[in-house]
């Protein structure tokens, strides 16, 4: 198969000992990746192992400059004029500053993906280096595999949030810790509902009263139920009306339970270019959950009420990260922009030694939320995850990679093996359809979402 003119063009002589093979047969630690950064006055171009992480604030330090991710549409205007629909890691496709990885330099071979075709050439090191050799060397990229992130061990996340924010913050705020941890409060809707979830004899008129006596609450209960996604037949009026006849009691309450805690922290206003936001997050896999503990055997089956709440909350991580470390909530978010394939608990946990989901599951627990939601969130990045509860975390970490594949962008993916589906009692075809349509119902999903955050 021939080379794009352009890729031709960058190699120039190279291309002689260049070998073409499947991008996935090709060896994953040889692989590189070239990402496009600017700081409003210069681009930049940096090239480094694809699977190691790019440490934006080293590589900052060194150059004295204040590099971000490009724009996506400026990304897209480059590889436009390149003819290309990805660029492959060869600093001659836009002539700008290059910087490399200097442990790019201690490979025999490298491997650089040709993303349109599924393809990687392969060259010797030497090779690679000639065609660089204007290129500055610099130490910014991190083998992850020497980030050891806490997935099993919550014993140790309290220790660990101490420790994290011992690091980053002065000595005031630091003698507030228990304080921090515990703050904000627990929403008076949440501390209603949850007492009503515990009670036996409750019953719908109870629920109406709670969401009723938050008009902001009850206008969006209203909202959902008359939306496009379930389809009511005739007018909604009530909250009794949407409660009663469209949502049910469930729903209403894990939504309502969900919005509650979604306004206890402020929503940053920066955030990573390229993600979902907060609450298109929230229900995307709130749905993704519910869809998939609907299609577990019945006898294996979690509580839909607990699993779709545990989706709503799978990501309230995020908003303590930006309240607990507001100054480096910044660099969370660049960081992710420039290492979109490594998951964000292991960035997070290599810039502040702390993830979101421990985080999380800390407030969940200080809170009294149900302990299939607050293990849910700790362990939704673990699908080895054996504890109790643990068929709540493994359909969010299951509905997360199935949105991923099919373009929702919720940060890295992972391969899902047959295991995955065969220990959750799930065919595996069935699910795979499933999604493809909930997929498909995308702009009810974001109207949705809108009501949420509003």
């Amino acid at each position: 198969m021939d080379l794009p003119v352009a890729v031709q063009q960058a190699l120039g002589e190279s291309a002689a000992g260049v070998s073409l093979r499947d991008a996935s047969q090709a060896n994953a630690h040889q692989l590189l990746r070239m990402v496009l950064l600017t700081d409003g006055q210069e681009n930049l171009q940096v090239i480094c192992r694809k699977e190691d992480l790019i440490d934006l604030e080293q590589l900052n330090k060194e150059l004295h400059r204040d590099y971000r991710l490009m724009k996506s549409r400026d990304q897209l205007r480059v590889r436009e004029r390149a003819g290309l629909k990805a660029l492959p890691a060869l600093p001659s496709l836009t002539g700008w500053p290059t910087v490399i990885d200097d442990k790019v330099d201690r490979l025999e071979s490298v491997a650089l993906e040709l993303g349109e075709q599924n393809l990687a050439m392969v060259m010797p090191a030497a090779d690679f280096q000639s065609l660089t050799h204007k290129a500055a060397r610099r130490s910014f990229a991190v083998d992850v595999s020497s980030i050891a992130v806490n997935l099993n061990e919550p014993g140790k996340d309290r220790d660990q949030l101490h420790s994290a924010i011992k690091k980053f913050t002065g000595l005031r705020i630091q003698q507030r810790l228990d304080d921090t941890l515990e703050l904000p409060p627990l929403p008076e809707t949440a501390q209603r509902i949850i007492h009503l979830r515990v009670n036996p004899n409750a019953v719908m008129g109870d629920l109406v009263d709670i969401v009723e006596s938050d008009p902001s609450l009850a206008a969006q209960v209203v909202s959902w139920a008359s939306s496009s996604f379930y389809a009511a037949a005739g007018q909604v009026k009530s909250v009794h009306d949407a409660v009663s006849r469209v949502l049910g009691f469930d729903l209403v309450m894990n939504l309502a339970m969900g919005l509650s805690l979604g306004r206890a922290l402020k929503h940053p206003k920066d955030h990573p270019d390229g993600y979902v936001d907060y609450w298109q997050q929230a229900i995307w896999q709130a749905q993704s959950a519910g869809v998939l503990a609907s299609m577990m055997p019945r006898d294996r089956r979690p509580l839909f009420g607990l699993a779709y709440l545990a989706g709503l909350l799978h990501n309230f991580g995020y908003l303590l990260l930006a309240q607990v470390f507001p100054p480096h909530f910044k660099l969370v978010c660049r960081s992710l922009e420039v290492n979109p394939d490594i998951d964000s608990s292991v960035t997070e946990h290599y810039l502040l030694g702390i993830t979101r989901e421990q985080m999380a599951a800390q407030l969940m627990e200080n809170w009294g939320m149900p302990d299939e939601v607050t293990l849910a969130i700790r362990y939704q990045k673990n699908p080895g995850y054996d504890g109790p509860h643990n068929v709540y975390a493994r359909l969010l970490w299951l509905g997360r990679q199935l949105l991923t594949q099919r373009g929702v962008a919720l940060g890295a993916g992972q391969v899902v093996g047959d295991d995955v589906y065969d220990g959750l009692g799930l065919d595996r075809t069935r699910v795979e359809a499933q999604f493809d349509e909930l997929v498909e119902s995308k702009d009810s999903i974001m109207a949705m979402a809108g009501m949420m955050g509003q």
